[in-house]
């Protein structure tokens, strides 16, 4: 029987009230007792409470609390959460990156760009090829150019800044050389991505693609950033003091917000994640007399929305799809690991980054999150992987989300700066 509006407002509330109650006892579980960032009990709160678990069992007189949704509308998206709770997660997740963006130095990130392409290109290419080539190791794909090959090499390109950017924002590393090449090489990522799906998808469809189509997806995506971004940063203080000047209360910080979803949409509308776009607004905002102001009053926004995207990212988990090829699933984790640790690491490595800033850059960009999910949707909604596959994504997307943290969190505890000899200054002169 289809649902009144009001029911699925009030199945909504009630989501929102049990993933918000979760996410909390979830992150001090793990601050207090297991001394491991929250995020990762916000993460494991999802798995628990996820339809796939807990979430998923009929309670007396009302239902599953977080029902799977109607076959047709999963098989298309991959999706096994409701259209509207995957739709606020995606708002807390434009939050978060807007949040980030504000906490970001502009000019180390701008310091930073040229490095940051490299790191990205060599983030790509090798995962890229390591995960086709197990691909085809494993007897899952005829050769390099099976789609189904092409499709797990696409999965395992993929970044998804927001755990690390939550990460860095809660160790105060956002402005660090390491932060802002992380999350500009995620940025890079995401336009690299999005070439490299272009080409597996018009493959998987058509059995070809076109140069032309490539270059002209690529140049759309990476000029849009540039566009944003720049007009963003010409017009900031102008911007600031325009919105400076209301004397409605909350007004910079509901305008901001307002300027952060709509770049958001754009960015989705060209091809890129929705949260780039409100990156490169929060990014523009950072070095104006508002950004102060700002992060202050988006302090309570941050911590009431963004666990909600986590725990929904955990949500998306199942564990049980991968018990068919677990072996095949454990060595595409160790390729996405590796892939990662040296294809972005080694870049960093010949761009003035010591062992230890490599370390944090390589392992910054492990994370695949939600961008691996939506890669590996789309080859199960055009029918090119099956659920083993698919669920070889998952395992893969989880191992790497919770070890990022874990391995991200000592490598700056420790100290010490990353790079090989910028961070070394003359002693002021005494006089």
């Amino acid at each position: 029987m289809e649902q009144t509006v009001t029911e699925i407002a009030v199945r909504l509330v009630y989501q929102l009230a049990f993933i918000l109650l979760a996410s909390k006892l979830g992150g001090e579980l793990c601050v207090r007792f297991l001394k491991i960032p929250s995020v990762l009990g916000e993460l494991g709160a999802g798995i628990l409470i996820g339809p796939f678990a807990l979430g998923g069992v009929a309670m007396a007189g009302f239902g599953p609390i977080f029902p799977m949704p109607d076959a047709g509308a999963a098989g298309s998206t991959g999706i096994p959460i409701s259209p509207e709770l995957y739709s606020f997660s995606q708002a807390a997740a434009i939050v978060l990156l807007f949040t980030a963006g504000l906490d970001t130095n502009l000019k180390q990130f701008l310091k930073y760009a040229g490095p940051a392409l490299l790191i990205a290109t060599g983030g790509v290419l090798l995962p890229f090829f390591l995960g086709a080539w197990a691909t085809v190791l494993f007897g899952f794909a005829q050769g390099f150019g099976d789609p189904r090959a092409l499709f797990m090499g696409a999965v395992l390109t993929a970044t998804s800044v927001g755990i690390t950017a939550r990460v860095l924002n809660d160790l105060r590393q956002l402005d660090s050389s390491e932060g802002v090449t992380v999350i500009a090489a995620a940025v890079v990522d995401d336009v690299l991505g999005i070439l490299v799906l272009t080409v597996v998808v018009g493959i998987s469809a058509s059995g070809s693609v076109s140069l032309a189509q490539i270059g002209f997806i690529g140049a759309k995506a990476l000029g849009f950033w540039v566009a944003l971004t720049g007009a963003g940063i010409l017009l900031s203080k102008p911007l600031s003091r325009l919105l400076e000047s209301f004397r409605v209360p909350g007004a910079g910080i509901s305008l901001s917000l307002a300027l952060a979803f709509l770049a958001a949409g754009l960015a989705q509308s060209v091809g890129l994640a929705m949260i780039i776009g409100a990156y490169s607004i929060g990014l523009a905002l950072s070095s104006t007399s508002l950004a102060r102001k700002l992060q202050e009053q988006m302090a309570g926004v941050y911590h009431a929305y963004v666990p909600v995207f986590f725990v929904v990212m955990g949500m998306l988990v199942d564990i049980s799809a991968v018990e068919g090829s677990l072996v095949f699933a454990l060595v595409v984790t160790s390729l996405a690991i590796v892939g990662k640790l040296f294809g972005c690491g080694l870049p960093a490595l010949a761009t003035g980054f010591n062992f230890l800033g490599a370390s944090r850059v390589g392992i910054g960009m492990l994370p695949r999150g939600e961008v691996a999910l939506i890669i590996a949707g789309i080859g199960l909604a055009y029918g090119v992987i099956d659920a083993d596959l698919f669920g070889v994504a998952i395992l893969m997307t989880v191992a790497t989300t919770f070890m990022s943290p874990i391995l991200l969190v000592p490598l700056f505890r420790r100290g010490g700066s990353g790079r090989r000899r910028e961070e070394v200054q003359a002693p002021e002169n005494p006089s």
